[in-house]
């Protein structure tokens, strides 16, 4: 094993090699997930930040990780293997990192060019608090179809929705769920979103058929999801037009509001369309702003230091706010820079700790087997499925290792009951891709509420798209409704 480990290159993810260990059992894979688990528990209900301030669900993510070397010890796992998986978990998350560290960057940039505040200032005339909600799931599910990606969704019309809706009065949890449902539906049907190509390579069928078959279960999931937002936004408890008009003004005297500043995002949009690579396409972005902050926010600019470059500077790398009359205004117009980021990027760096060792000791590979071993029927298989799936978005902390791991290791047992492989495909992005980004130490959920600044906790009911998929996957297979069989699969 070590000798295969020492050998691994930097190779697609699909072609990695699931480490097996035929020592460890059910009980001893476990154990390290229990102890996480029951610290997380104790953390959340003892009060956030405990024991290590706002850092605290990373040291518990740390202390995981050491209860899971202690047991890969035991089974005579070499300390050698257990940080080559590490060191292969953190090289990738090397780009997501520097993404998240550009979306830190272009939210400061964004703020001080006066693109947030146009967004807001527009998006508060055109869209009634009656129609938000069903709106905010639309326009994140059309952007992410075009750009393939939930994440840049969020980092530019996601972060202005919810600044939208939180000046028209409504819960943030509420806006990041909308948002993240419709970011979540597009980056699923979308041919340009990596998990959507991952997931039928793994099962084994190709990427239109995935899609089409996909769309049986995902359409009345976005359908359902877009009904229960028109209700709440029919029945919010949202500010009045006077408020809205008292909060335009603000903003209006506060920067200087024109229809260019939108130039920006467009140039963000247009560089993904032309399949420009993200941190090509972020890069750009920051760049745009800072040009259009010299030009168009020189009074914000002066109001902020004595020198405008170094305010931009700043805005990118630190803190940033502009005060306003407005308290509500006050914390929204109001940015980390890439130092705003650290919390999010340690989290995911612990989490990839955690599933690195837990998947150098065989956990990962023997949990999976195991719930394997209870599908007797093809409900039960389909069950498994999204199961492992689950768990892993919870143990792994990557929703990449979601897809590849129970892809590989399921894909067998649906060819041996006679069922095509868009079947094992569908239920890994219905169970896999979407609800990574309900768990808090997974890289999705921190990135999400890190660049939505909403907690997963206040938004976890209202990403209804996202905990409603598996659900909608599973009353399909219970009723045996679109199985597809390999004999008429060909």
């Amino acid at each position: 094993m070590q000798n295969e480990q020492d050998n691994i290159e930097k190779i697609p993810m699909e072609d990695q090699k699931i480490i097996e260990n035929r020592e460890l059992n059910i009980w001893e894979a476990l154990i390290p997930v229990v102890i996480l688990m029951a610290l997380l528990a104790y953390n959340i209900f003892a009060k956030d930040g405990v024991w290590l301030g706002d850092f605290s669900n990373q040291f518990i993510l740390l202390l995981g990780g050491a209860a899971a070397m202690i047991m890969g010890f035991v089974n005579k796992v070499s300390l050698n293997l257990m940080l080559a998986e590490i060191w292969e978990n953190l090289k990738s998350i090397f780009v997501p990192v520097l993404i998240l560290l550009l979306v830190g960057a272009l939210a400061g940039t964004w703020l001080v060019s006066g693109v947030i505040p146009a967004m807001v200032y527009y998006g508060l005339k055109v869209l009634s608090p009656e129609i938000f909600l069903p709106a905010s799931v639309i326009i994140s599910a059309i952007i992410s179809i075009a750009t393939g990606s939930s994440w840049t969704t969020s980092a530019t019309v996601g972060i202005a929705l919810v600044g939208i809706g939180i000046a028209l009065g409504i819960s943030p949890g509420m806006i990041a769920g909308a948002v993240i449902s419709g970011a979540y539906f597009g980056d699923k049907m979308s041919p340009l979103s990596d998990t959507t190509n991952l997931a039928p390579a793994m099962a084994g069928t190709d990427l239109f058929t995935h899609i089409k078959y996909m769309s049986i279960t995902t359409v009345p999931s976005i359908l359902i999801t877009l009904v229960v937002f028109a209700i709440l936004s029919f029945s919010a408890d949202v500010s009045g037009d006077a408020d809205v008009s008292a909060i335009l003004n603000t903003i209006d005297s506060t920067f200087n509001i024109n229809p260019w500043l939108f130039g920006v995002p467009l140039v963000v949009i247009g560089m993904i369309l032309l399949k420009a690579k993200p941190l090509v396409a972020l890069s750009g972005g920051i760049i745009a702003a800072v040009i259009f902050a010299l030009v168009f926010q020189s009074d914000v600019l002066a109001n902020l230091g004595d020198s405008n470059i170094g305010v931009v500077v700043n805005a990118i790398f630190f803190d940033t706010a502009v005060a306003t009359d407005n308290a509500d205004l006050n914390d929204l117009f109001a940015a980390g820079g890439m130092w705003g980021m650290n919390w999010t990027i340690a989290l995911i760096i612990c989490a990839m700790v955690f599933g690195g060792v837990m998947d150098a000791i065989g956990a990962l590979a023997r949990i999976t087997k195991a719930l394997l071993s209870l599908a007797d029927s093809i409900f039960g298989l389909f069950v498994s499925t999204v199961i492992s799936c689950l768990g892993l978005n919870v143990v792994a902390s990557d929703q990449y290792l979601a897809l590849v791991i129970p892809g590989k290791m399921f894909k067998q047992a649906y060819e041996d009951r006679g069922l095509a492989p868009e079947n094992l495909s569908r239920t890994l992005e219905d169970s896999g891709t979407v609800t990574s980004v309900l768990v808090p130490w997974n890289t999705c959920g921190a990135y999400q509420s890190g660049v939505l600044g909403v907690p997963v906790v206040d938004y976890f009911a209202f990403a209804i798209f996202n905990w409603l998929s598996p659900f909608m996957t599973l009353i399909f297979a219970a009723f045996r409704i679109k199985i597809r069989q390999l004999a008429t699969a060909k």
